[in-house]
């Protein structure tokens, strides 16, 4: 089974989950948890938990946080190659989830903003043919790790593996512009991305549409709509694939379910599989994701596996 290594970013999440609609200007009852996050670090903790070899590329804080982050990621069976920043804070993301599921993001970068292209260079001996490389979104749009980005994508260029790009999320997208990414991630075989993110790369608001601008880009593409299920588009077949998503019963929170999609995605499509299995697989797991607080696997699934 092909190794991933995966590079970008490493958050401590903060989840208030609301018991009711939030009572603008009061006081709104919540369950308040702390989480390992950051979209990188949770695709690499789904692969682990998959049985993939994987290896995630960071930065993290010298503080309590980052410890804890970086002993979580190895406690899940990830090759944790964490370089320790002495002046920024473990990245820090609030993440408020209200009574019904939907979230929205606080983020501060901290130490992921720092990643930088020697932090790359020290783990280059994770860069070699045969082994796939997944870009977190994130770290071309944060500005201060956008270098590092370029340079991981040019040295899997180099090593000529086979590369994912994932869009890292809508709004800051938006702010940094589609072309400087598009630009940026040639050469990756497969764009993974929401619709939402699909249309600020392109500026259509239909998976299909999108996928005509994109897979001019991009030899693969992948259009996750969320409850509606996912789509597979590549520039060599008129039409898609499509896998609808099968109703979660209740949603607990929706944080981190992206980041499982593509982890379930990514091994089957690695292997050769059919790309409706490829689509099935990341959806399952992503169900799984919205199902508990928090944006990695819990603790008794990491336990369940261990065991098996």
């Amino acid at each position: 089974m092909t190794r991933v290594v995966v590079v970008g970013d490493l958050m401590t999440d903060t989840v208030a989950r609301a018991a009711y609609p939030l009572a603008k200007g009061s006081d709104t009852p919540a369950a308040v948890t702390t989480h390992g996050g950051g979209s990188g670090a949770n695709v690499a903790s789904w692969l682990a938990i998959e049985g993939i070899d994987v290896a995630f590329v960071g930065r993290r804080g010298s503080d309590i946080a980052g410890r804890n982050r970086d002993m979580e990621l190895m406690g899940y069976g990830v090759d944790a190659r964490l370089v320790m920043d002495q002046e920024r804070p473990t990245g820090t993301c609030v993440v408020l989830v209200t009574h019904k599921g939907d979230r929205t993001m606080l983020s501060d970068p901290g130490a992921n903003a720092a990643l930088l292209p020697e932090d790359i260079e020290r783990c280059k001996d994770l860069f070699s043919q045969g082994t796939h490389l997944h870009l977190s979104g994130y770290s071309l749009i944060n500005e201060g790790s956008r270098k590092a980005a370029t340079h991981t994508l040019d040295i899997a260029r180099k090593a000529q593996m086979s590369i994912s790009v994932d869009g890292g999320s809508s709004s800051p997208l938006k702010r940094m512009g589609a072309e400087p990414f598009l630009e940026w991630t040639q050469g990756a075989r497969l764009l993974v991305v929401t619709l939402k993110e699909a249309e600020v790369l392109t500026g259509r608001d239909t998976p299909d549409q999108a996928a005509k601008v994109l897979t001019a880009w991009y030899p693969q593409v992948v259009i996750n709509t969320a409850e509606d299920g996912a789509h597979w588009y590549t520039n060599g077949r008129p039409e898609p694939v499509t896998v609808t998503a099968e109703p979660v019963e209740k949603v607990i929170d929706g944080t981190g379910a992206g980041d499982a999609f593509v982890a379930g995605f990514l091994p089957p499509w690695l292997d050769g599989k059919q790309p409706a299995d490829a689509l099935t697989a990341g959806l399952r797991l992503s169900a799984r994701a919205m199902q508990h607080l928090g944006a990695r696997p819990t603790l008794d699934v990491v336990d369940n596996q261990i065991k098996s």
